[in-house]
């Protein structure tokens, strides 16, 4: 059944950013290095932040979508393939040497395989990912509950957010690697999961290759990429730039719900 939660809103801001991207830039790191567009990002997320409060609650389910409506492809943004030592070793063996490391604030922590990892409890769902570009597409992704997940390792009480750690540098000389973070409630949500197909075939790796994360409810840069370590912390204090994102290092609101 398709579901439909604020689509309307959502196809609002997609187009609002589309209009404040110019069309013309070719990415978010164009955007980022601007001084005008974190700032436009930045007030039209926190307003649409208090909308969803005010008109949702945080388990609300983005719009699922039917098989018609499948975007002809997933266009791949940001990184196309890590350029390590270590990443391209495991996409030459198919990652049968993969490991996601889970660690930090929980009781067990856990280094799981792929076939692990696809043992647990799954969702399929067909959804719109939504760019700060401007652009959408509809992909199907089938992945790991990230609920599921965390009740294997079980959080602690002080617990408060989940960091995704990168596979993918954002600078040349291979630092930097990308890193995202949601907080327990869209962690625990129905829809967030770690998704290893995209349109019921192996995930590639221009799209995230071998799993990436799914939170529907925010935009494209929070469904972070080449996921190889999670961290449960109870602040960014001591991550990086404190923010919780490499985006939201440069400038971009934490929060990105649509």
């Amino acid at each position: 059944m398709t579901r439909r939660a604020e689509p309307s809103r959502r196809r609002f801001l997609a187009r609002a950013l589309g209009a404040a991207s110019l069309a013309a830039l070719p990415g978010c790191d164009a955007l980022s290095r601007t001084d005008w567009f974190p700032k436009v990002l930045g007030a039209g997320e926190t307003l649409s932040e208090a909308a969803q409060r005010l008109v949702a609650p945080r388990r609300a389910l983005a719009q699922e979508f039917p098989e018609t409506e499948l975007s002809p492809t997933f266009r791949s943004n940001g990184t196309a393939m890590p350029a390590t030592r270590e990443y391209r070793a495991l996409a030459a063996g198919g990652f049968a040497a993969y490991r996601l490391e889970v660690g930090g604030l929980v009781q067990r922590p856990v280094s799981l395989s792929l076939p692990q990892l696809r043992a647990l409890p799954s969702r399929t769902q067909i959804t719109r990912h939504d760019c700060v570009e401007g652009w959408s597409v509809i992909g199907k992704w089938k992945g790991a509950r990230l609920a599921a997940l965390l009740a294997a390792v079980r959080p602690t009480a002080r617990a408060r957010f989940v960091v995704f750690h990168c596979a993918d540098p954002k600078e040349d000389d291979g630092s930097e690697p990308y890193y995202e973070s949601i907080d327990m409630d869209d962690a625990l949500h129905e829809q967030t999961i770690l998704a290893y197909e995209l349109n019921d075939r192996t995930l590639p790796l221009a799209n995230g290759a071998p799993l990436r994360l799914r939170v529907e409810r925010q935009l494209g840069y929070k469904h972070a990429k080449y996921v190889m370590r999670i961290e449960l912390v109870e602040s960014f204090e001591r991550i990086r730039g404190g923010k919780g994102g490499y985006w939201e290092d440069q400038g971009y609101e934490w929060w990105a719900g649509i």
